[in-house]
């Protein structure tokens, strides 16, 4: 059997870094290595730094109660813990291309659930079944980037997706 993926999830602590938690919680290829939020919540254990804003219905991973929230700019810690991060932060567009940039320029894919890229030319944005050859412009991105393996892939709104047989 093939190791599982190390992932980390930057924007843990908001509704989607939750969802993305519990999707990801016993997934065959992915294992949830590092959690990333606010400079707010760095320093804390998951626990702590969600206090009493878990809204998922199914309760808080066990694991992940005590794992430290790291702080989502601290890039080169993300690197010792990650094979690649699913980006789901609450910040200004402009912010956000310029974090998920950062992390792509340190040679980590970012799979982002937010809109800012979601224009960029280069940056593809999937839906594997009906798409998946887009996947072809992240060798130009990795150019502009200068990469040899960090890109940026986003994922389409939800309503766009309730429209997908």
């Amino acid at each position: 059997m093939m190791a599982k993926l190390r992932t980390g999830i930057v924007g843990a602590t908001g509704m989607v870094g939750q969802r993305l938690i519990t999707l990801l919680e016993n997934h065959p290829y992915f294992e949830i290595a590092a959690v990333a939020a606010s400079k707010n919540s760095a320093g804390k254990t998951y626990r702590e730094a969600v206090g009493n804003r878990w809204k998922m219905k199914t309760d808080m991973p066990r694991f992940l109660e005590t794992m430290i929230v790291m702080d989502a700019s601290d890039i080169v810690a993300m690197q010792r813990h990650v094979d690649f991060v699913f980006c789901a932060v609450d910040m200004q567009k402009e912010e956000v291309r310029t974090l998920e940039e950062a992390y792509a320029k340190a040679e980590i894919p970012v799979v982002s659930n937010n809109s800012a890229h979601r224009w960029t030319p280069d940056v593809p944005m999937f839906i594997p079944e009906i798409n998946d050859g887009h996947a072809d412009v992240i060798e130009a991105q990795k150019k502009r980037l200068g990469t040899k393996k960090g890109f940026i892939a986003v994922k389409p709104n939800c309503s766009i997706q309730s429209y997908v047989p």
